[in-house]
């Protein structure tokens, strides 16, 4: 089993068993791509596969994982809201290369600096935060451009040791998804038409700067090419502008 199949198989098993999941479409091609990193004998084989949910309020439930041995492990795993609830987007970024470990995982707010909302939906889960940020201390810097797109809750660590992934992390991850699961059976619909129209600004710019900015692009494209990464990225990953061209 790798590092993060727990962490998948975890977070599968808590969505169904608290929301009524539906398959959500995976584009041909995209639930599982075969390639190879590395060369002579320090070449590994590298598995990606896709895993795709919806419910009643959730617009797309994704993961992303990649199976390479000891030179990469990756999930990544992103919940996008229906465009008609306010609700944050839940995001989590495990990354294992052989020099470390970069684990984030947040509830990204469609409203950074509106104080209701982060009254909201930030407050809450600041407790949670504070209590693992103790053995998961920050992990430094990230882009300017990028803080708008995380909350003040956002868990930004650099573990050097796998063991404390397999249980400080592992144990953040499953309480982060238990409280945003917590939060989608609170939600009610909006139907507040200006309020509307700022969320779908919001996921619009959120699903763009995720897309433009995509960390795994170079590792992908090394993987598997280009074109086959743009698709991914754009077809799959961060589908909002094509489901909205296809709606239209």
């Amino acid at each position: 089993m790798t590092l993060y199949q727990p962490f998948l198989e975890r977070a599968i098993a808590t969505l169904q068993s608290r929301l009524d999941l539906q398959p959500y479409p995976i584009p041909d091609g995209f639930e599982r791509k075969e390639g190879v990193m590395g060369k002579g004998k320090k070449q590994e084989s590298v598995i990606t596969t896709s895993h795709g949910f919806k419910s009643d309020k959730l617009r797309q439930i994704r993961a992303a994982h990649v199976q390479g041995g000891s030179s990469l492990q990756v999930l990544n795993l992103v919940i996008f809201p229906k465009l008609n609830y306010d609700l944050p987007f839940f995001g989590a970024d495990l990354v294992t290369l052989p020099g470390g470990h970069l684990i984030a995982i947040d509830m990204q707010p469609l409203f950074s600096q509106d104080e209701a909302y982060q009254a909201k939906y930030i407050e809450p889960i600041m407790p949670m935060f504070h209590k693992y940020q103790q053995d998961l201390p920050w992990g430094g810097d990230f882009p300017q451009e990028a803080q708008q797109y995380f909350s003040p809750a956002f868990l930004w660590t650099r573990p050097s040791q796998t063991e404390v992934v397999e249980s400080q992390v592992f144990a953040a991850f499953c309480d982060y998804l238990d409280a945003y699961i917590n939060f989608v059976e609170q939600a009610e619909a909006v139907k507040d038409r200006p309020q509307l129209s700022a969320i779908l600004q919001a996921h619009k710019s959120y699903a763009n700067y995720r897309a433009e900015k995509d960390p795994a692009r170079g590792m992908l494209t090394r993987l598997y090419g280009s074109e086959w990464t743009e698709k991914y990225i754009h077809g799959f990953l961060f589908d909002l502008d094509q489901t909205l061209a296809l709606a239209s």
